[in-house]
């Protein structure tokens, strides 16, 4: 398929390196995969598209300011991410009268604001954080709320936001969200437009089942696989001895060890680490388990439905808008209650009839509202459409 001679060239810009395992490097491989197919003209541009000799050695020092100081080194990021991200960017926008710029954080979009060249050279937010940037790194441990580099990233997002010329949101629920912390981009052209996933399709033939539930995301304190635990450990108590993957790496991965050791359920879960291409282990599951205390649109939750797999989860953030209420594609557990979870989950996985039609329910909510042939295309619209404030 080839792209009408106007469609406007978009340059992907990023401070994320190219290549990985996050939500945001997935929807950007994602999209442009989908560009590339449709012959749609497109540039990815990052820090790293600079002269590696330049880039690395900086970035390295990171680990040794790590060590000193948590909010240096959190500047530190930013800041040499954001310089070398404005050194290519600039560089490239002179070459371009013509184009979008999709960025894929605040810090990406304020370079993109500062290179631009002319009007002519739009730049369009797709909003992945969760409330606040400062927030994420306030839950890893970095920032302390309310502190002074927490406060100045708070106003570099409302001072970068609002000057834009377009906000994709992921969710409904940081659009509400953004829409009360910053009044001003009320004005700005804006679409709700869902993550979404190339159809990986259904297995050709039977997959084993390795274990009951999968876990799937960065062993961080935000994703709260802790709760995970304690509702297995419910269930084991319940009488249904249940089993659990833990899949991804992270700082609290020695505590979570320690947690199942604790919990005696060590023959019941199991730790896979880091695992490239995640997602293709949840045929061999029943069904997901996720537990995250905050969440803007999570794509493990998408990769569940395009298997056809149920959903457990915590209704935080845009998580209701993917399971729903109805408990047709999956099942909403209560955050701060692991009995009445487990309750929850031994009552739907233990239902044959639910679990048939849970099964086709959510393969068919993925192919209608999370396939990338549907919403890449409504993203790839809405794009085109926007102009410069």
């Amino acid at each position: 398929m080839h792209a009408p001679k106007y469609m406007k060239e978009i340059i992907v810009a990023t401070i994320t390196r190219p290549q990985g395992e996050t939500g945001v490097q997935t929807h950007i491989n994602v999209f442009c995969n989908f560009l590339s197919e449709r012959h749609i003209k497109y540039q990815l541009i990052t820090p790293f598209s600079y002269a590696k000799a330049a880039v690395y050695p900086v970035f390295a020092l990171r680990k040794l300011i790590d060590k000193v100081s948590k909010v240096c080194s959190v500047w530190w990021y930013r800041y040499w991410h954001a310089f070398f991200l404005q050194l290519v960017l600039h560089r490239q926008l002179a070459k371009v009268d013509e184009c979008i710029i999709y960025a894929q954080c605040p810090v990406s979009a304020a370079v993109a604001l500062k290179a631009r060249r002319n009007q002519r050279q739009v730049v369009v937010l797709v909003v992945h954080f969760n409330v606040s940037q400062a927030d994420e790194w306030a839950e890893k441990g970095y920032l302390k709320v309310g502190g002074a580099l927490y406060q100045s990233m708070r106003a570099f997002e409302q001072a970068t936001l609002s000057r834009l010329d377009g906000l994709v949101f992921v969710s409904a629920f940081m659009q509400h969200t953004l829409n009360q912390l910053i009044p001003a981009i009320q004005k700005l052209p804006s679409a709700v437009i869902p993550n979404f996933l190339a159809d990986p399709g259904l297995p050709s033939r039977p997959v084993d089942t390795v274990a009951d539930l999968i876990s799937i995301g960065s062993l961080e304190a935000r994703k709260n696989q802790q709760y995970a635990l304690d509702i297995l450990a419910a269930l084991h108590n319940m009488g249904y001895p249940l089993t659990l993957s833990i899949v991804g790496a992270g700082p609290d991965k020695v505590m979570l060890e320690n947690k199942v050791t604790q919990l005696k359920l060590d023959n019941a879960v199991h730790f896979y680490g880091f695992v490239a291409n995640a997602a293709e282990l949840l045929n061999s599951h029943r069904a997901c388990l996720h537990t995250a205390k905050i969440e803007n649109l999570p794509l493990t939750l998408l990769e569940a439905l395009a298997r056809g797999k149920p959903v457990f989860a915590v209704p935080v953030g845009g998580v209701p808008e993917v399971i729903g209420n109805d408990a047709l594609v999956g099942v909403a557990l209560p955050g701060d209650n692991a009995q009445a979870a487990a309750e929850l989950v031994a009552k739907f996985l233990n239902d044959e009839t639910w679990l048939a039609a849970a099964t086709v329910a959510a393969r068919q909510k993925f192919l209608q509202h999370y396939d990338r042939e549907i919403s890449a295309n409504n993203l790839l619209k809405f794009l085109q459409q926007i102009k410069a404030q």
